[in-house]
């Protein structure tokens, strides 16, 4: 008979997708065995012809739902030995981007979780192959049970016939688990074991107002009852965050239409498997602490995603606070010694358990835009599944990109694939720059990746940048520096898959701050880019930042300035700044001491904030005063008319002037126009002058689509505002979705960039 070698690459480890080939062969009659490899599943099997033929067509169209086959590669082959069909063990092999995220608790496994009768009922660590943990658990490849951090859990009888048999649902499933075998819950206060339930118990110090660690698949999380003000402003005092909005865990649907207005797209994305928290519109009339997301029209919630929530949601019955296990600012803690020292002073008990967590994940945050999802920051559920680069880029020698200072993330390249890391955090904290050099290398190690070439942001002082020259020289590879907003630009193409030969776009790069290739500070800007340059075409008026850093955690600064630059100091109502030392900062402005010029549409937005009294003196937390611009935008009727911005020629650059908006926004609100009219109408007039002057360039250079980047594009408004004053311009339109468009998907960008130049394009 013939007999063939069928190599299948893709998204195909723990996915059930040995077994799924080994029900394919004994429904054709195939003889053989399939055996999973570093990079791939490989099937050796011998039958008719027309059953080889079948089975390779089935390995698409029937692939198991998490799976992904990017590729199936037959050749013939000798005969194989036997009559029947195996699954063999695995075998080391190359680099694998094939590893699965973690995976929300499935539809059989919740049911016996259920079950009275089922012998997994009320057990917090059931799961199949279409669910589970996955990416937090492998500490090596191929993934098999002895790679992963439940090794240590031998498995009993019963379990042990279920991972045997093909047939079966839990067929190679590695964390397999029972109450006999498998993990352990426990509750602990005061560094002993409470008796009873841990979760019923749980529940009810909950509802009593007490704080709660709860060891999740990626690390801790810190609990409390959303519906408890008092609990709510106790969380906030113990952890220091006095004002950044709090995730919340929900029941179940009818909680959640409760709570939050959602359509079925919203729907979909919090069912999907990768169970993300996502941002929704909170009802007026909801049930919820006040001090969960102040001054907030929108909440993170999320449903369930492990048997454990789901039992804990069932016996509480409330919505739950569920953010991350740290204090302000620092990475969450998943190792259990970390967080009994780091939490013990936040939490009045531990709802924990004995399996270990591998590495960290925080809780993927994402949004729904026009029916699409658009992911804001890339952890659980999402982190490792690898994204395609253009088919044009394959060739290029493997890349390790390290992203920028703040939401870093780093990406590493083996031909077509790109492996986007999960959020690591802001490298501004120690313990932070700790585990962005411990992700570079377990990921390294886990994927066997040897890169020839680092890329970086082109900032020198970057630490990401710094890491990354010292590891380009100790090997001896190639440094690629790639300006900040042509790396925004460049991961939007890339996530669409935009040809090379297309041609460039014109790129609306709005954010904070990034360094420029002319040595100054930029933020919003039109850029003409392919993969392998950028040129800047247009750019937001520069003004000084009084006292660099500060002017970013103080928007007055920033409105002081822009007022000044519009109206003349002299004209500048004084009362908008009493107390302020206004006198200091101009001064600093006219010697040009410390006032670095910056072009940046995050600024313009926290000045807007401050005009309008929705900044404090000091920012709590990165986008405090344009969240807050946002939602009263929201609350304002639509259609209403955009405040109007100057354009100027500058030295060959569209030069976008705000002038003409703050007087009249200015006036407005001297002349008593409610705050979010004129929150609508700067929103309005942002997406205007940036749409326009995109049309207007994209026309004169001949480009034929703009991509959308940068982390001011995470407001809805201002993203939906843009691309439907961009709609009808005969324009392809490339906005962000699994990639983030803040920094958090600079490395993508970075390493799409750095292949390009490899390859000479």
């Amino acid at each position: 008979m013939p007999a063939e070698q069928i190599i299948v690459r893709g998204l195909v480890q723990g996915v059930g997708f040995r077994p799924f080939v080994w029900r394919l062969a004994q429904r054709l009659q195939l003889a053989g065995e399939v055996s999973n490899r570093g990079d791939a599943v490989v099937i050796r099997a011998a039958g008719m012809q027309a059953s080889l033929d079948a089975l390779a067509l089935a390995l698409e169209s029937e692939a198991p739902p998490l799976a992904r086959v990017d590729s199936v590669e037959r050749t013939p082959t000798d005969a194989v030995a036997g009559q029947g069909f195996v699954i063999a063990a695995s075998a080391p092999g190359a680099l694998s981007v094939g590893v699965v995220a973690d995976i929300a608790t499935c539809g059989a496994c919740l049911a016996e979780v259920h079950d009275p009768g089922a012998r997994r009922h009320r057990y917090a660590f059931t799961n199949c192959t279409d669910c589970g943990p996955r990416f937090s658990i492998v500490e090596g490849l191929p993934y098999d049970r002895a790679t992963t951090t439940m090794r240590g859990f031998a498995l009993c009888p019963d379990c042990r016939a279920e991972y045997a048999n093909p047939a079966d649902r839990r067929f190679h499933a590695q964390p397999i688990a029972c109450p006999q075998c498998g993990p352990r819950l426990r509750l602990e206060m005061r560094g002993a074991e409470v008796a009873g339930d841990p979760v019923v118990t749980a529940a009810e110090l909950l509802r009593v107002g007490k704080i709660l660690a709860i060891k999740g698949i990626g690390g801790f999380h810190i609990a409390c009852d959303a519906t408890d003000e008092a609990a709510v402003a106790e969380l906030r005092r113990r952890k220091h965050r006095p004002a950044k909005p709090l995730a919340v865990m929900l029941r179940d649907r009818a909680m959640l239409e409760a709570l939050c207005a959602a359509g079925e797209a919203e729907h979909a994305a919090l069912a999907h498997p990768t169970a993300p928290i996502l941002l929704l519109r909170v009802r007026a009339e909801a049930a919820i602490a006040a001090g969960v997301a102040p001054g907030q029209t929108r909440l993170g919630v999320m449903l369930p995603y492990t048997p454990l929530h789901h039992l804990l949601m069932e016996a509480f019955g409330r919505p739950l606070v569920l953010t991350s296990g740290n204090h302000s600012s620092e990475p969450q803690i998943f190792r259990d010694a970390e967080a009994y020292a780091g939490l013990g002073g936040i939490v009045d008990a531990f709802l924990t358990h004995d399996r270990p967590i591998a590495r960290r994940l925080d809780d993927s945050v994402a949004q729904v835009i026009g029916g699409r999802i658009q992911v804001m920051r890339r952890g659980r559920g999402f982190a490792p599944v690898p994204l395609d680069l253009p088919a044009a880029l394959a060739g290029a020698p493997p890349v390790l990109a390290l992203g920028g200072e703040l939401k870093s993330a780093i990406c590493l390249t083996l031909g077509r694939k790109a492996l986007l890391s999960n959020h690591l955090g802001d490298l501004e904290e120690p313990a932070t720059q700790d585990e962005f050099e411990r992700a570079i290398a377990d990921y390294s190690a886990i994927f066997d990746h040897r890169p020839a070439a680092v890329a970086v942001d082109l900032h020198p002082n970057y630490r990401p940048s710094r890491l990354g020259a010292a590891l380009a020289e100790a090997r001896g590879l190639p440094l690629i520096a790639v300006q900040h907003h042509h790396a925004h630009i460049a991961a939007v193409m890339a996530e669409h898959g935009r040809p090379p030969e297309a041609g460039p776009v014109i790129g609306i790069a709005l954010d904070g701050l990034g360094f420029g290739e002319d040595g100054t500070v930029w933020g919003a800007e039109v850029l003409l880019c392919d993969y392998a340059s950028s040129r800047r075409l247009a750019r937001l008026l520069p003004i000084p930042l009084a006292g660099g850093d500060a002017a970013s955690r103080e928007p007055w600064r920033v409105l002081l300035a822009h007022l000044d630059a519009a109206l003349g100091p002299d004209a500048v109502p004084p009362t908008l700044f009493e107390g302020r030392q206004v006198a200091t900062l101009r001064a600093m402005i006219a010697r040009g001491i410390n006032a670095p010029p910056a072009s940046s549409a995050g600024r313009l937005f926290d000045a807007m904030g401050a005009l309008l009294g929705l900044a404090p003196a000091r920012l709590g937390f990165e986008g405090e005063a344009a969240m807050a611009l946002q939602a009263l935008a929201e609350a304002a009727p639509s259609g209403l008319p955009p405040y109007p911005f100057a354009t100027a020629s500058v030295d060959g650059l569209v030069e976008i002037d705000p002038s003409p908006m703050w007087r009249e926004a200015l006036t407005d609100r001297q002349a008593g126009v409610p705050a979010a009219t004129i929150a609508r109408r700067f929103h309005e007039g942002v997406a205007a002058i940036f749409a326009d002057t995109a049309a207007s360039l994209a026309a004169v250079h001949g480009a034929n689509a703009v991509a959308l980047s940068g982390g001011v594009f995470q407001n809805a408004l201002l993203l939906e505002a843009v691309a439907a004053r961009l709609a009808d311009r005969s324009l392809e339109l490339l906005l962000p979705g699994q990639v983030p468009a803040n920094d958090g998907g600079l490395a993508f960008g970075q390493a799409a960039v750095a292949a390009a130049r490899l390859l000479g394009r």
